[in-house]
């Protein structure tokens, strides 16, 4: 059995109002795993069933091969950072990470240590005495992780605790997160609807589509191997045309309803090339710079389909120009 075991959670709110439906998930010691989706997906309402924050309708919650299912929120030894910090604005950074631990009346002395130890992890050693309205967002966000990290705590859960920042900061902040989680060697499940995020941070990533869990895997084989129709549309950003319009524009035959293909493999020049690859003359019909990639996009008669090149100006296609696109028969991927 894994370290934590979610064996077909179900949350109903009413009787016609299902959260999750059936789903079932492990995560193993020292992980960081992304419950990944949409808003409204039931990411966060799991989260707080496996913290004791919700109870479950249905299913089974195993952490370290005990049964926490109805175990209260205080019995199961799980630290939440919310995405709204909830530090407690008269208190000072030292008194916010130490509380935790004044509440269990240890001794000032180790209380003292123990923030001490915690605030130099979060590189916070210079801010023991101000106040959180003196604090950054990244800074606040850092104060309340220490917060539930030095408590030590089986599992870290993290529901989208950077939205609210900045996307440079937010950058940093992933870096910082994984850095504490690695050195801390602490399983943690990390919630959020930014697939990059996702990718950047995850060990494994889960999926999540009204409720159920769509796809599971590392995040490169989601990325390149996407299952389903919902799952190309969310990871990365596919071209996804119906099979049958495919097929008559590119002279071979692949089943299915849908078939998808990245951007980033279709190659766009002003002439007919030879090879085995799959060829489709089309027209440009704009274009969009995307940092150091330009993204194309070209009608080839029964499909659209958007290209991803380097940003060069030697070389740029105009709107209305005929063009030739290629990319190989095996970046085609056959969607459920």
């Amino acid at each position: 059995m894994a370290y934590i075991e979610l064996e077909n959670i179900e949350k109903k709110f009413d009787e016609h109002t299902y959260a999750l439906r059936g789903v079932s998930l492990s995560v193993e010691k020292g992980e960081l795993v992304t419950l990944l989706g949409p808003s409204g997906c039931g990411k966060s309402t799991l989260l707080r069933c496996l913290a004791g924050l919700e109870p479950v309708t249905g299913g089974k919650i195993y952490l370290d091969n005990y049964d926490i299912t109805n175990l209260s929120p205080k019995r199961r030894e799980i630290g939440m950072v919310f995405q709204q910090y909830s530090l407690f604005p008269n208190m000072t950074v030292e008194q916010n990470v130490g509380f935790g631990l004044k509440i269990k009346k240890m001794a000032k002395k180790h209380i003292r240590e123990k923030v001490r130890a915690m605030l130099d992890m979060v590189r916070l050693s210079e801010k023991p005495g101000q106040y959180p309205n003196e604090l950054s967002g990244g800074q606040q966000q850092r104060v309340a992780l220490a917060r539930a990290l030095i408590m030590e705590p089986k599992v870290l859960l993290l529901d989208e605790p950077m939205s609210a920042i900045d996307a440079l900061l937010r950058r940093n902040l992933q870096a910082e997160i994984r850095r504490i989680q690695r050195s801390l060697k602490i399983t943690t499940i990390f919630v959020t609807h930014d697939q990059d995020e996702a990718m950047v941070m995850s060990d494994k990533i889960h999926l999540f589509n009204m409720g159920i869990v769509e796809q599971s895997g590392v995040p490169t084989e989601l990325y390149t191997k996407p299952k389903t129709k919902f799952a190309a549309s969310f990871i990365g950003h596919y071209n996804i045309v119906a099979a049958k319009d495919f097929n008559a524009v590119c002279g071979r035959r692949f089943e299915g309803e849908h078939i998808a293909i990245r951007p980033e493999v279709i190659g766009i020049s002003g002439f007919s090339g030879g090879g085995d690859d799959i060829q489709l003359k089309g027209t440009v019909k704009g274009s969009i710079p995307h940092g150091n990639v330009l993204r194309y996009t070209v009608d080839c008669g029964a499909v659209h389909l958007e290209a991803d090149v380097l940003y060069d100006t030697s070389c740029l296609f105009n709107e209305n120009q005929e063009v030739y696109l290629s990319f190989p028969g095996e970046q085609v991927l056959l969607l459920e």
